[in-house]
């Protein structure tokens, strides 16, 4: 449903200088409205100059209150939730064959581009990444800002973390980045192609600290039965009352998506338009042509 309001409504009050237009003295007149002599002389009850005067002035005052157009306005209870991907970028991820219709692609390259997929549709979602190799790191802040997410997954690339798998530390990063959102639902999809190698934070105790803080981890493994420690994800699924799921390929990794694309949503806080587009140059348009319609009218009368 498209929406339409005003950004600044109080320009409107600008639109009492119309009173001006037909009550003020000539030479008040002058100094607020110059060049008045491009204007016929009729006398008639509607003069054509003032109505005209009056048209162009409530154009450039609409189009200065900014008017805007919008699919949805989110409020305080825009429904979503804070959900954050727990990338595994280690140097396994560089490997090919996940896809069978481009066998040539890295694991972590079809892992973005159907990220960019999933989050494109998670309007009332506060989605953040965090990614994971030897160490891990707060990759993207909790943000609606889709597109800016699917900007920035274009600098991550395999090994941007160091080669190894630390699951834990991906976990706990993740857990940072959510606390800081102000959603009651709170959830990690994490996803590895590998076992836990590396990193200062055991899987255990980075669970925990999720759990305390109410975290719903999904667990997806990626690539044939064996590369992947399975029991593992499948046990930081089950701690959290969460899922875990098996990806063999790109076909099948789509699909879970589209599975966690039916999370249920809870409340967080916004004041955010979505596809918010700026009208104003409509009314400043008409504006400028019927300007030049009068400026042509008077040069032509002057010849």
């Amino acid at each position: 449903m498209i929406l339409f309001e005003f950004e600044y409504p109080l320009a409107f009050i600008l639109l009492l200088l119309i009173v001006c237009v037909y009550k003020c003295p000539k030479s008040l007149k002058e100094i607020i409205f110059p060049h008045t002599h491009l204007f016929s002389m009729s006398t008639s009850l509607i003069q054509k100059d003032k109505l005209f005067y009056s048209i162009i002035l409530t154009l450039l005052i609409t189009a200065l209150a900014s008017p805007i157009g919008y699919d949805q306005k989110s409020s305080s209870k825009r429904k979503g939730r804070d959900l954050v991907f727990a990338l595994d970028a280690s140097g396994s991820m560089a490997e090919s064959g996940f896809d069978g219709e481009n066998a040539q692609k890295k694991k972590f390259d079809i892992l973005k581009d159907l990220l960019k997929e999933f989050v494109s549709k998670r309007y009332d979602d506060n989605v953040g990444v965090s990614i994971f190799g030897s160490y891990a790191y707060s990759a993207v802040p909790l943000t609606y800002d889709m597109p800016s997410i699917n900007f920035l997954l274009d600098f991550f690339e395999v090994g941007i973390a160091g080669d190894s798998t630390a699951i834990g530390e991906g976990i706990a990063s993740a857990t940072r980045l959510l606390q800081k959102g102000e959603a009651k639902k709170k959830v990690i999809v994490l996803i590895t192609d590998g076992y836990q190698n590396s990193g200062a934070i055991s899987i255990k105790d980075a669970v925990s600290d999720a759990k305390k803080l109410g975290v719903k981890i999904y667990s997806i493994g990626v690539g044939k039965e064996g590369a992947y420690d399975e029991k593992l994800l499948a046990l930081v699924a089950n701690e959290t009352n969460a899922k875990t799921f098996k990806a063999m390929d790109a076909a099948t990794l789509k699909e879970i998506y589209e599975e966690l694309d039916a999370l249920e949503p809870s409340s967080v806080r916004s004041q955010r338009y979505l596809n918010k587009q700026a009208l104003f140059i409509y009314p400043l348009a008409i504006a400028a042509l019927l300007l030049t319609y009068i400026l042509l009218k008077y040069r032509s009368e002057e010849l």
